[in-house]
């Protein structure tokens, strides 16, 4: 068990990789904050009936990334009920593909203020806490969209280069109160919303075969990465993005 004794926190964690990994640092002896929008309550559910199938307590509750009174309020109730974050994980994203030319404000500003903007409020919200203990693990969920872009993605692109960016900053900032903070760039996920933006099993067997181990990824070949960089293996990483992504990129 890599995370006996912790408490992680994971936003938009009702489906997809943000539920795999929540339960799969369950697996590893955390217990476990999960937070999404009011809407993706039965989802939540789910996703604590496994956590607690895996023996690990599960504290469940309605969170928008975008609003810094929400983040505060949530942090402060799972810190007063668990002791305290030793783990945040910012996964809450969204991904409306649209090409550039095409895009309007409102969607562009959507995804930032969700991809972006919920990263810097949710770790400014916890980094008191981490700083007062001298320890504390942040992991953002980029993607290697961040890192060259691609079609119809541009806005999502952006926003996914900011959290690489800002991984790099923070760690800067924050290492020498003990906190590290690093990034997971996914590749192509076999999510719900990755299959959407494929669009086709054309789509998919294509880009199968443009991967080193012929094949996209599931939720799960997420989990392994999350939970050494929130574990005591990664003590002397600090940001670093590591892409997962089965070989499609190489920088």
């Amino acid at each position: 068990m890599l995370l006996d004794g912790k408490t992680a926190l994971v936003t938009g964690a009702s489906r997809g990789i943000g539920a795999e990994i929540a339960i799969g640092l369950a697996e590893q002896g955390a217990d476990v904050a999960i937070t999404d929008l009011a809407s993706q309550s039965v989802d939540l559910a789910k996703v604590q009936a496994a956590i607690e199938a895996a023996g690990r307590t599960c504290y469940n509750h309605a969170l928008d990334v975008t609003s810094k009174s929400s983040i505060e309020d949530v942090f402060a109730a799972v810190t007063e009920t668990a002791g305290g974050i030793d783990i945040l994980v910012n996964n809450a994203g969204i991904l409306v593909p649209k090409r550039l030319e095409e895009l309007d404000e409102a969607t562009w500003d959507a995804h930032f203020d969700v991809n972006a903007k919920g990263i810097l409020l949710c770790t400014n919200a916890v980094l008191p806490q981490m700083r007062a203990r001298k320890q504390g693990r942040i992991i953002n969920i980029a993607s290697i969209a961040g890192r060259q872009g691609s079609p119809t993605q541009g806005h999502y692109a952006a926003t996914k280069s900011t959290a690489i960016t800002l991984t790099r900053v923070y760690a800067q900032e924050v290492g020498m109160d003990g906190i590290t903070v690093n990034a997971i760039c996914p590749g192509i996920i076999l999510t719900e919303m990755g299959k959407e933006n494929l669009g086709s099993q054309e789509e998919i067997d294509h880009w199968s075969n443009v991967a080193a181990l012929k094949r996209l990824g599931d939720p799960k070949d997420v989990v392994g990465p999350v939970a050494f960089l929130g574990s005591d293996l990664s003590n002397f990483v600090t940001g670093q993005s590591i892409n997962v992504c089965g070989g499609i990129y190489f920088h």
